[in-house]
Formats: C-alpha cells, structure tokens, sequence
C-alpha cells in the first residue's frame, strides 16, 4: 500500500514538473564594454550577437539555465595618444537564472529574474600588436545577470544586464595592479519549442 501511494505520489510531482518545462533557441544582440582602471585609457561599447538555447522549469518560480556562443570585447582608446584598440572576444556563455513572474496569464506573461553566469572564452584577439596580448586575457570570465522579460505565446523576449565580476586581464608588465572586466548589455529573443 506503502509503494502504490509513494509511486503515485512520485508520477504525479513529475507530471507537474514536466508540465511546467519549456525549452528553445534563443539569438540575441548585445553591446559590450571592457571597464578599465587604467587612467589613461577610455572605453566604447563594442556591438555584438549570441546564439544558442534555454531550458525553462517552474511555474510563478522559475529556474532557467541556459547556453550560448557569443561575441564580446570592446574598445579601448589610449588619451595621450589617440591611439584605439579592438579587442574581441568569442565565447561560450552559461547563465543560470531564477526567474519570478509577477504577471502570468495564459498567453502572456512578465518577468523578473537574475542569476550567475560563466563565460568560457574560446577565442581572444586585438588588432594592435604590442599593447594588449591575447595570451593575458582569462579563459574564464564571471558575472551576474539581471533583467526582466516578456512571454507572448511561443516567443519570450528577454532584457538584461550582465555585470562583470572577476579581472579578465593580467599584464605581464607595467601596470600590474590595473584590472578589466567585461560588462554587457543583453537583448534576446527565443521561441518556445515545448
């Protein structure tokens, strides 16, 4: 009797949570910035892309991760001399957000949501020898993402800002105590598949 109410319990917490899962591809526009200390340095946004997928669990209290390939960097311009520099950045992006809908009809819904994300980066660059190496950018840069979204039928469209947490650039010489970290601002759009 024991086993017929545990697994009738357990068939029934699986409906729910497989009844409340949805998952799609997303592709997004992003504008990055590579915040710097260094005084002698200014920072323009760089325009970029992102495309990849999500998975969705939950009702009201969602939880969402997801993964994505990316472009990334900015654009530093020394002051004293006048002299800019790109640096681009590809890499592969994993958030995972919780999420709260603080409206939730059928065919719409708008949420809030924040969460940790790592990206691994997979391919650095810079147009100017001899200033910035690509071989002293991290593997690895953290951050964490806040925004909101909106559901409309099968699409979610999603707005968020993702803040840089950990230095994504050791010199090797000179300035060894400057530090740089990667900051982005997010729109995406995906469609739910289920």
């Amino acid at each position: 009797m024991n086993k017929t109410i545990l697994i009738l319990i357990l068939l029934f917490a699986s409906a729910q949570v497989f009844s409340q899962f949805s998952f799609g591809p997303k592709v997004g526009y992003s504008t990055s910035r590579l915040s710097t200390d260094i005084e002698d340095i200014k920072e323009s946004i760089k325009h970029n892309f992102q495309a990849g997928a999500f998975l969705r669990f939950g009702k009201k209290l969602y939880f969402q991760p997801e993964i994505y390939y990316a472009t990334g960097g900015g654009t530093l311009e020394f002051k004293s001399s006048g002299l800019k520099e790109t640096i681009k950045l590809q890499s592969i992006g994993v958030p995972v957000l919780i999420g709260y809908k603080l409206l939730n009809v059928k065919v719409f819904n708008f949420r809030i949501f924040a969460g940790p994300a790592a990206n691994f980066i997979v391919n650095k660059s810079t147009d100017i020898d001899g200033f910035f190496d690509e071989d002293n950018f991290k593997d690895i840069s953290w951050g964490i993402d806040i925004g909101t979204g909106l559901d409309l039928f099968i699409l979610t469209l999603d707005f968020r800002y993702e803040f840089g947490l950990n230095n994504i650039y050791i010199p090797t010489t000179g300035e060894d105590n400057a530090k740089m970290n990667s900051n982005l601002f997010i729109i995406s759009l995906g469609f739910k598949l289920l």
